[in-house]
């Protein structure tokens, strides 16, 4: 069929329709925005109804507007990601190797920080002085057991003295000098310690023989230790306080009795030297610690000393007041000045004054009635 035979050929739409219909879709629009952007109806209403219809039309329109936006973004942020994955990878693996090393250094600073915590809670009861100190070097062999540690005379640490981890007791000082003290561990073959079960009270001595952990030795009694007992100081012959934490007893592959030290549970490297001396300084420190507790008595009342007492200013008046009692310029001195009433403060000690010289006695008259004396030649 030629093309001029089509019957839809002749079909044209009008130019004016169409302009028309635009034209009109247009006006629409800028009707609905103009009556949605009315200052008086956000005075009047909060939310009218052509806002309403006008955001329900915006919504969808501005979306799928905004969507080619958003892919190309996406696609562009793909494209650079995918050609700098490599320099992003080498950034990233630096920066694990960095965050691992802080990691460590962290883990090692909290382990740190929770001994010195457990260590400086550290009490005796009655309290005991204490002087923190770090071991600097350890000699071990298969009869020494020793540790350096770095405080010595200068602090006050005396041969004998305790030692504590945060866990319980190391050993005993056996040398001091200035600036180091020698540590004799609890394992160490010349180690004689007296030890109690705390269940039973039952004494012992804790004999060290170069293991890892020490013997139970002259153990007295029917079953006086059980597998798990707590074993403590007893405290007997003054050398040591009572109550020091030193470990749980086991039995071992010999069939004797041992401890297991609570101070083998963490690196013995910061201990407390417990500056003990005799038991005496214990009941100075119970008896210090119980004048503290005290309440003090009540003050007396302020009855001032020097309100009570007689002055001598106070005296004179009353010397003066005598009858045939001569009147001297002291005297009168005195009086005038007693006039004023004393204050209530405690007067100072009166200065000494030589006394005034008293007049020579007047030669007395002869009496009338009475014969003169004869006179005695010579």
């Amino acid at each position: 069929m030629p093309l001029r035979d089509n019957p839809l050929g002749e079909l044209k739409v009008p130019l004016a329709w169409t302009a028309g219909v635009a034209l009109i879709v247009a006006l629409v629009a800028a009707l609905v925005l103009l009556l949605s952007d009315r200052r008086e109806t956000f005075q009047t209403e909060a939310y009218g109804a052509s806002r309403k219809v006008g955001d329900a039309i915006a919504a969808p329109v501005t979306g799928v507007l905004a969507t080619p936006g958003r892919w190309i973004g996406d696609g562009v942020e793909g494209v650079r990601g995918y050609f700098f994955a490599v320099s992003e990878n080498r950034r990233l693996k630096a920066e694990l190797v960095e965050a691992r090393e802080w990691r460590t250094a962290a883990l090692a600073l909290r382990d740190t920080n929770d001994r010195y915590k457990a260590l400086l809670g550290l009490k005796t009861d009655p309290p005991i002085p204490m002087v923190a100190a770090r071991t600097v070097s350890e000699s071990r062999g298969p009869f020494s057991n020793t540790r350096l540690a770095n405080a010595g005379r200068e602090k006050g640490i005396r041969e004998g003295n305790p030692v504590m981890s945060e866990n319980g007791l190391v050993g005993r000082i056996i040398g001091v000098t200035d600036g180091a003290s020698r540590i004799l561990l609890l394992t160490d073959i010349a180690s004689r310690t007296p030890v109690m079960i705390d269940r039973t009270n039952a004494r012992a001595i804790l004999a060290g023989d170069g293991g890892p952990n020490p013997r139970l030795e002259y153990l007295r009694g029917q079953d006086p230790v059980k597998q798990g007992d707590r074993i403590v100081t007893s405290g007997d012959g003054g050398v040591l306080p009572r109550g020091l934490p030193i470990g749980i007893a086991v039995k071992g592959l010999d069939g004797r009795w041992r401890a297991v030290l609570a101070s083998d549970a963490a690196p013995v490297d910061f201990i407390q030297v417990l500056l003990f001396q005799d038991f005496s300084q214990l009941s100075a420190a119970a008896a210090a610690e119980l004048r503290k507790m005290t309440p003090p008595p009540p003050a007396a009342p302020a009855t001032a000393v020097g309100v009570t007492a007689v002055t001598p200013a106070a005296r004179t008046p009353a010397t003066a007041a005598q009858p045939g009692t001569a009147s001297t310029p002291a005297a009168q001195r005195t009086e005038g000045a007693s006039a004023p009433s004393p204050k209530p403060a405690a007067p100072k000690p009166p200065a000494l004054r030589p006394a005034a010289p008293k007049p020579a006695p007047a030669p007395a008259a002869p009496a009338a009635d009475q014969p003169p004396a004869p006179e005695v030649p010579f």
